[in-house]
């Protein structure tokens, strides 16, 4: 058994909601891979909070479909199958360009300049070579683009497909090959910006489209761990 890091008690105590929002990034930052498991005693020492609080976070993040619980094993960060990772895209292409289309509309000045702002920031992360960010800012972006639509139903359906969609590419992206090619989005804000919702929509679609053909659902790959980094 791994020595417990010393002084891991005087660490801060956590939020239910930080501690959910570090595991989602640290999944969306591709540091977490499908499969982890996420040992209670471990979490709770590392945040700072009790077991039953980690139970809290482990029950709800199981509902959003990004923790899988097994009875006598615990809570594992879950492994979507290639069918599962299929119908994650299948989900998103029937949901975002539509939503593209309607974006298209109603959007204003103010949203239009945080989409390039939070291009702007992929981009810097992206010449910086901090690809941890990258990932994170890019899964970012869609839910930003949910958020601006104004829907609660699918803002909250994009805040759980993102994860799932970060954990699909986890396990199945091809070696050095992005995901989520910024200049895509670049695009898709410019025919928001001429309030064109047939090209946005069609952008948006392809977009999808190409992240998913980035895929090989053939050879999932795996990931190093590190539980205690997410909190530190």
């Amino acid at each position: 058994m791994p020595a417990v890091a010393p002084e891991i008690s005087n660490r801060p105590s956590f939020s239910n909601d930080e501690i959910s929002r570090r595991i989602q990034n640290a999944v969306l930052e591709h540091r977490l891979a499908p499969g982890t498991k996420l040992v209670e005693e471990r979490l709770a020492e590392i945040s700072g909070v009790s077991r039953t609080k980690i139970r809290e976070v482990l029950g709800k993040l199981a509902h959003e479909g990004l923790v899988t619980l097994i009875p006598n094993r615990g809570a594992f960060i879950a492994s979507p199958s290639a069918q599962q990772a299929r119908d994650v895209f299948v989900t998103r292409r029937m949901i975002e360009p539509e939503m593209a289309r309607q974006l298209a509309n109603t959007i204003t000045t103010p949203q239009l300049r945080a989409l390039r702002r939070h291009v702007r920031q992929e981009g810097e992360a992206r010449r910086r070579g901090e690809m941890h960010a990258v990932i994170r800012l890019s899964g970012e972006f869609h839910v930003l683009f949910a958020q601006m639509h104004g829907n609660e139903i699918l803002l909250r359906l994009l805040r759980e497909l993102t994860p799932l969609t970060c954990l699909v590419i986890t396990l199945y992206d091809k070696p050095n090959v992005p995901a989520c090619p910024h200049h895509e989005h670049d695009a898709l804000i410019d025919a928001l910006e001429a309030r064109d919702g047939e090209r946005a929509a069609a952008i948006m679609l392809e977009h999808l489209r190409h992240i998913e053909a980035t895929l090989s659902f053939d050879a999932p790959a795996t990931a190093a761990v590190d539980i205690e980094a997410i909190f530190s």
